[in-house]
């Protein structure tokens, strides 16, 4: 990443916190390497399981020049998809947890990864965010994929099979 493309998702990161400066901060000096943003002002996040949220990301990197920033937990467990403000708020999928206003995420510095938490997507600092439409789109794909890609272990029809479970509560 550029410094001018670095110094302004930097900046567009920090925008989203109470005190930019003390995020910048956090940043640069606190020895996680994150800090902790506010979702529901410039930005909402989808939490996907891990697989479901990789395969979604192949998926939206196919059918759009850049997709959004993404953000990945520890193992991947769990993928979130930045999104406009409000989407959370109105956001039905099974299986996906949507933090908006009132949640905050673990956010690492802009063009770092640390033990908890790395880019699949750097946000650029433009703003540009996943298009909610879009993501679920591909979501529905790539859950197909994964259905299609999952063993099957000779249970009778309809049992099991193909469903991607959450890996737990901690958002990325």
């Amino acid at each position: 990443m550029s410094g001018e493309t670095r110094q302004s998702a930097l900046e567009w990161l920090a925008s989203a916190a109470p005190r930019p400066a003390v995020c910048r901060w956090e940043w640069e000096r606190s020895p996680e390497g994150v800090a902790l943003l506010p979702a529901g002002r410039r930005w909402d996040v989808l939490i996907l399981p891990g697989v479901l949220g990789l395969a979604t990301l192949d998926v939206l990197a196919r059918v759009i020049d850049r997709p959004g920033p993404v953000l990945a937990d520890r193992g991947q467990r769990r993928v979130g998809f930045f999104v406009p403000p409000g989407t959370a708020g109105r956001w039905l999928g099974t299986g996906v947890r949507a933090a908006g206003h009132g949640s905050w995420i673990v956010v690492p510095h802009p063009d770092r990864s640390v033990p908890a938490a790395r880019w699949l997507v750097h946000p650029d600092g433009s703003g540009t965010l996943n298009d909610p439409a879009v993501l679920e789109l591909a979501m529905h794909e790539a859950a197909a994929l994964v259905a299609d890609a999952t063993p099957r272990t000779g249970r009778a029809s309809g049992e099991g099979g193909g469903e991607a479970a959450p890996g737990g509560d901690r958002t990325p």
